[in-house]
């Protein structure tokens, strides 16, 4: 888990307040990709908090087969065709490129079952590593249509953001359960899309908001954990 502590010690300064964000999101939801984009930014921008991220896998896509499924096949069953997938994706391309992001939909050959990638991200969760590698894993899938369901893209990504043992790691079937669990978790919840932040256990804002929207939400969090 990653955490945000920017602020330089200075023994004079006021104690900064202690918060949990839990950001509950999927690794082929290009909405995730731009909100938690907002989100790490909005962060970067407090240095009066301390903020640590708790990383909660969710769905989209169930019963997607492990493989993945082609591109075409894809939109078809999700938007009734290609048109109007590529009609929505240009909207999303466009506001992600006002947050520096480049998503290339085309690049896109096959759409994959995210149960891996979730997995990696919990065994980099365990070594401090797992921000830097969930905006990778976004940028493979997103901006490079690399296949995030496979474990040799999956164990590539890893090694190139220095996250150690991914390959043994993915070898294994370990934390899959966990990552059902989680999703399941998250229905129960009453989540039913992403991206979606918990802040401080008690306050949870949905979608790709604006920084503002989700600075006034810390605010709220950060004065009721002081």
């Amino acid at each position: 888990m990653a955490v945000h502590d920017n602020a330089r010690v200075n023994v004079l300064a006021p104690p900064r307040a202690h918060l949990t964000v839990e950001v509950v999101y999927d690794l082929v939801c290009p909405w995730c990709y731009l909100g938690l984009r907002r989100l790490l930014r909005t962060l970067r921008a407090r240095p009066d908090l301390a903020v640590e991220i708790a990383w909660r896998p969710f769905l989209l896509n169930p019963d997607m087969p492990r493989l993945g499924m082609a591109w075409g096949d894809y939109v078809l069953r999700k938007f009734g065709g290609e048109d109007r997938a590529r009609r929505l994706y240009t909207t999303i391309a466009q506001v992600a490129a006002g947050e520096g992001l480049a998503l290339d939909f085309n690049a896109i050959a096959r759409v994959p079952s995210s149960i891996e990638a979730h997995r990696l991200v919990r065994h980099a969760a365990r070594l401090g590593a797992a921000e830097d590698l969930v905006m990778a894993l976004f940028r493979a899938h997103f901006g490079q249509g690399r296949d995030i369901g496979s474990r040799a893209v999956l164990a590539a990504v890893a090694e190139e953001n220095a996250v150690p043992g991914a390959a043994a790691f993915l070898a294994s079937d370990a934390e899959t359960d966990s990552v059902h669990a989680e999703n399941l978790r998250a229905h129960r919840l009453g989540i039913n899309g992403v991206p979606c932040f918990v802040i401080g256990g008690r306050h949870a804002i949905a979608g790709a908001q604006e920084s503002e929207v989700i600075e006034r939400l810390l605010d709220v969090a950060a004065l009721e954990a002081s």
